[in-house]
């Protein structure tokens, strides 16, 4: 049986983003098989279709334990555990009917989006417009609001930010999106201005422009309470993940004499 790399094995490979790994999966320009609800790659397909030798798995955890030590340890995705916080984040996301996802500061995606809509799905392909959706979300990290509150993204739907705190650093944000504001679908001049905005072409817009997430008044109220939820188990989870770390390596100074 071929062995299976995951999501981190391939950004070590393909020298991209995890983001763009799970955006190739989903279209198929990845040789990708689902295991429960996380992808999985097969080490053969992979160095067939890339043409690429790929280090057997005792490299591969030698490779991932010498870029772990040399990063920034109060980087978020370096101290992440990302199956573990996807799990949790299509949970939320199911159950509140929304899109969500975790990013770093400048907005950049730490998990897959969960729960998204046609219309961010179509934007998430085109890789100039996307490009929008990270400034969005970057812009949203540098408000002065500490409390989620929702306000209007570039394509006019509503999103929400609670911030995740490790420590006494802003090390991420749980992004909550795809929300359709009180008047929806926007008025051909405003989906043309987006357009623009986007480089995409008008219809492409108006052809999706109906497939978003409608919550009620108290619906949303309820997104701004467990968003903010969601950010603080990540930090719990990073804070407990830190502290296991050390003491595993205070163990291990301790064996070495």
């Amino acid at each position: 049986m071929t062995e299976l790399l995951t999501a981190k094995d391939m950004e070590e490979l393909l020298h991209v983003d995890r983001s763009t790994i799970y955006r190739m999966a989903e279209q198929g320009r990845l040789p990708a098989v689902k295991v429960g609800k996380q992808w999985r790659f097969p080490a053969d397909q992979v160095s067939s279709q890339f043409q690429i030798q790929v280090p057997d798995q005792h490299e591969r955890s030698e490779n991932n334990k010498a870029t772990y030590e040399t990063e920034d340890e109060d980087k978020l995705a370096a101290v992440l555990p990302l199956e573990c916080v996807q799990l949790i984040q299509e949970s939320f996301a199911d159950l509140l009917g929304v899109m969500v996802v975790v990013t770093d500061m400048e907005g950049r995606p730490i998990t897959s989006p969960s729960n998204s809509c046609g219309l961010f799905e179509v934007i998430w392909q085109v890789p100039g417009a996307f490009q929008k959706c990270i400034e969005s979300w970057h812009l949203m990290a540098t408000s002065l609001e500490l409390e989620p509150r929702f306000g209007e993204s570039h394509l006019g739907l509503l999103c929400a930010r609670a911030l995740i705190r490790v420590g006494s650093e802003l090390q991420g944000m749980v992004v909550a999106s795809c929300v359709a504001p009180e008047v929806w679908p926007p008025i051909q001049e405003d989906i043309a201005n987006i357009a623009k905005e986007l480089a995409v072409e008008p219809a492409l817009i108006e052809s999706h422009v109906e497939e978003v997430h409608r919550l009620s008044y108290e619906q949303r109220e309820q997104v701004l309470i467990y968003v903010q939820r969601m950010a603080n188990i990540v930090a719990h989870i990073v804070n407990e993940r830190k502290t296991l770390v050390n003491r595993l390596e205070a163990i291990a100074d301790l064996t070495a004499f």
